[in-house]
């Protein structure tokens, strides 16, 4: 084992906690795949690779904010690093900032040209900019570093009525403008944020018959001046709504919202209200705030329990993603004995309804919570009934590692290889190099509780390839001093 950390800090390798995070992320678990992140940056604190991995979850639920900060600390040491220039880019894309992120992406493609993924980020950054503001070609930045690159001009004030945006998107006439439903300016608000208030008072100047007769001080009449900058924002609410927005829903409660039986009544509460306050508590356990979020979600839980089956059709499904994020924030609290409670709730519900993915969550936090309070045995009950829920090969390679980490902490060394060796085989089938890593080390390990040094020795080596390869420097050393001490004893 290469655990230095003391009985208060992370509890295993580097690459073991980055390797969770990839297997997270890849089953659109951001918000835990962030918290795995983030263990493992209290290792490495300044892993480039790490902290662009973060950065991509803030992306996926709309965090721009903390990953553009990733991505910008992943350059400090290298402003050249390929990898963060493409984050940062892709986060200020996600901000909204198209014309900045078109700069990163320019950037990054003159250092790797032979990368599609930036020659895609200029093609879709510049498309942003002529749906939302016009063509880049008429408006000129200025040459000052990347630091001192202004935004592209727009209206400073668009609460007065004189200041005129350079470019305005086509224009409509007055009746498409005022052809609204409640739904859609809902959802405009969502997306436009402060901005809609400008869209509200910019549509009240509308109104005003005796000033849109008006002409600006260059001639122009105020009557276009304002139909222009309000389809300036309605292109822009429009590009959010295609491009996966600031309040995009995690992957829970997406299936939350395909599972909602449309067919009944409207329910006496409004149904929103249970997606509104899960985008809060991802927001809170995002930012670290997860006494907050335990105190939202036990007042959500304690409505939905007071509604009926015809008020809620999916009230089971509801109940037990609750269940779940108790469980997780109170594991977060160090409260072990009431997360285990809240998790065998979800497990409990996911068995009477048959929620399958609800079963494969409730077993796969089951067995962290064991395994973290060092029931290793009840650990690997809850994970291997869970095994024959998993076909995402990534997560069988986790998976296998966790049960054969378990029974070698429970000195089972034969079946720690068994499972090592099934994890190993699930990364190779993946291709997965950190994986490859993990799983190679516990069966060295393994090998080497069973005597069996020479095996070992060549598990290590392998091993050490690949952290060579990943740059993962805390595990190669702990593996050269490893294979130093195995070469000893058998030339013993």
């Amino acid at each position: 084992m290469f655990d230095n950390e003391d009985e208060n800090g992370p509890k295993s390798t580097f690459s073991t906690y980055v390797a969770e995070g990839d297997k997270l992320f890849h089953k659109g678990e951001y918000t835990k795949a962030i918290e795995s992140y983030s263990t493992a940056l209290l290792l490495q604190p300044d892993n480039r690779d790490c902290l662009v991995a973060r950065s991509k979850c803030y992306v996926k639920i709309g965090n721009a904010e903390s990953a553009l900060k990733d991505a910008e600390a992943s350059l400090k040491q290298d402003k050249e690093f390929f990898k963060g220039l493409y984050q940062k880019a892709e986060a200020l894309y996600t901000m909204g900032n198209f014309e900045f992120a078109l700069v990163f992406y320019h950037r990054g493609h003159k250092l790797r040209p032979e990368l599609q993924e930036f020659r895609l980020g200029i093609q879709k950054a510049q498309e942003a900019i002529n749906n939302s503001v016009g063509s880049p070609s008429s408006v000129k930045l200025e040459n000052k570093g990347i630091t001192d690159l202004p935004f592209f001009n727009r209206p400073n004030e668009l609460k007065k009525v004189e200041a005129k945006p350079l470019i305005c998107p086509p224009k409509k006439d007055l009746k498409q403008q005022n052809q609204k439903t409640p739904k859609s300016e809902k959802t405009a608000k969502q997306l436009l944020g402060d901005l809609y208030t400008d869209k509200e008072y910019l549509e009240k100047l509308l109104r005003d018959e005796d000033l849109i007769k008006g002409r600006t001080r260059s001639g122009e009449r105020l009557q276009d001046v304002i139909l222009g900058c309000i389809s300036y924002l309605d292109t822009r609410t429009e590009f959010w709504r295609q491009q996966k927005p600031i309040y995009a829903r995690q992957h829970d409660r997406n299936l939350l919202t395909q599972q909602w039986n449309r067919t009944r009544r409207q329910p006496p509460s409004d149904p929103t209200y249970i997606l509104k306050n899960l985008e809060k508590i991802d927001a809170a356990l995002t930012a670290g705030n997860t006494e907050s979020a335990l105190k939202k979600t036990r007042e959500v839980l304690k409505t939905v329990q007071g509604w009926s089956e015809d008020a809620l059709p999916n009230k089971s499904e509801v109940l037990g993603h609750l269940y779940s994020y108790i469980g997780n924030a109170l594991m977060d609290l160090g409260d072990m004995n009431t997360s285990l409670d809240n998790h065998l709730k979800d497990l409990q519900l996911a068995q009477q309804f048959n929620l399958m993915e609800n079963k494969s969550r409730a077993l796969d936090n089951l067995g962290r919570v064991y395994a973290r309070i060092g029931k290793f045995q009840q650990a690997i009950e809850a994970w291997e009934k869970k095994i024959p829920l998993v076909q995402d090969g990534l997560e069988q390679a986790w998976l296998f590692h966790e049960i054969g980490r378990c029974y070698l902490e429970l000195k089972l060394h034969t079946e720690a290889k068994d499972y090592g060796s099934r994890s190993l085989s699930a990364a190779n089938d993946i291709a997965d190099e950190k994986w490859q890593l993990n799983a190679s080390v516990l069966v060295a390990q393994a090998e080497l509780k069973l005597g069996n040094f020479e095996a070992s020795v060549l598990h290590f080596e392998r091993a050490l390839d690949r952290a060579k390869l990943l740059q993962d420097d805390a595990a190669r050393d702990a593996i050269q001093k490893a294979l130093q001490e195995m070469r000893q004893r058998v030339t013993q």
